[in-house]
């Protein structure tokens, strides 16, 4: 296959029903060839309506879809050279493993010997070798996702979508099948455009991230930095692990890198600032602290000056295993937590009612757009 040849560009899609309404509106994006993509949004930001578009199951009403540098509109998926892995499987009830696989080479009329050939290879690469007599109702449900995987991947198509993939299979399954799309994804080489409303399975999977709300993209990059990076209140609330609040801009510190904000009834904190990025003074903005980055200590404790502290009293806890989940006084509005390390929570515990101060460096905390 040649080099590029899985890479997607969306140029202006834009997706109506009703010619007033728009599911899609005005997209604009990049995907590399051979990445890893996850569209990640609530219910109704348009992420499936943007892959059946790719996928050729729908028409933009307007923009150009191209792969490979193709525009793709108006062909069918046979076409494009995609597949698409639905998040029922829709496997053949009364098909083996085998035959399931074989079947779209079936369908394109390969002869029987050679098509047989190729679902046993792609059987070894989704070792499923010991299950390939086996029917789909004698499967468990990671078994008939690598299946499904499989028997899409097996008509070599450039780009792989799927569709809320992980959804229909319990926790401790859904993280193995993660590590599995992950490899399989790595060892055919090819591009993969995954829809998920679960933020973990994006991050973890994920090469890029696309954070979609009401038709549009309001963030994409790479994992790490749309999750420790977010652009905004949205992105940063909807990926999690962030304390998002607002504060008034007291002073811009011209030269320092710096401005002074004051959260609601609190004493000032220092956030760092782009230059040429301040906001005016007297503005409100919106901050952005990562729950991980937050230190609880106790009112008595000497607190070094470099530090932004916030006080206020524990409401609950909530042990997580590796850390416990200590929820806070709200800043404003805004519920205020801190993510304390297992060990270091219980060295020195704190009880729901206790005064705690929440401490973190100074730039770490983010000014959002």
């Amino acid at each position: 296959m040649a080099k590029g040849r899985g890479e997607i560009e969306l140029a202006g899609i834009v997706k109506s029903y009703d010619g007033v309404t728009r599911a899609v509106d005005g997209i604009n994006l990049k995907i590399p060839d051979g990445a890893y993509c996850c569209f990640l949004g609530p219910s109704g930001c348009g992420k499936t309506t943007i892959l059946r578009m790719i996928a050729g199951h729908e028409d933009p009403t307007d923009g150009e879809i191209l792969i490979g540098g193709e525009d793709v509109v108006g062909l069918a998926p046979v076409e494009r050279r995609t597949a698409m892995m639905f998040q029922s499987y829709a496997l053949f009830p009364h098909l083996t493993v085998r035959d399931n696989i074989a079947f779209a080479l079936r369908v394109r009329g390969m002869a029987k010997a050679e098509r047989l050939k190729a679902a046993d290879a792609m059987i070894e690469k989704v070792k499923l070798g010991e299950l390939a007599d086996r029917l789909p109702n004698q499967l468990s449900g990671g078994q008939q996702q690598r299946v499904a995987l499989a028997r899409a991947a097996i008509t070599e198509p450039r780009v792989l979508l799927l569709d809320e993939p992980l959804s229909a299979l319990d926790e401790q399954l859904r993280v193995q099948m993660r590590a599995e799309l992950r490899r399989m994804q790595q060892d055919l080489g090819i591009t993969f455009v995954h829809v998920t409303h679960t933020q973990q399975e994006a991050i973890a999977l994920a090469d890029m991230v696309v954070v979609m709300e009401k038709g549009h993209i309001r963030q994409a990059g790479p994992a790490r930095d749309v999750y420790a990076f977010p652009k905004d209140r949205y992105v940063a609330e909807f990926l999690g692990g962030q304390n998002v609040f607002t504060a008034k801009v007291e002073a811009t510190g011209a030269g320092e890198g710096f401005v002074t904000v004051r959260p609601p009834d609190l004493q000032p904190i220092r956030v760092p600032v782009a230059p040429g990025r301040a906001p005016d003074a007297g503005s409100l903005a919106d901050i952005a602290v990562r729950r991980d980055d937050v230190a609880l200590l106790k009112p008595s404790e000497s607190v070094d000056p470099a530090l932004s502290t916030l006080p206020g009293r524990v409401r609950a806890l909530e042990y997580q295993g590796s850390f416990v989940k200590v929820m806070l006084d709200p800043v404003g509005r805004d519920e205020f937590i801190a993510y304390v390390p297992e060990r270091t929570f219980f060295a020195t515990p704190f009880q729901v009612g206790d005064l705690a101060v929440a401490a973190w460096q100074a730039g770490h905390a983010r000014l959002l757009a």
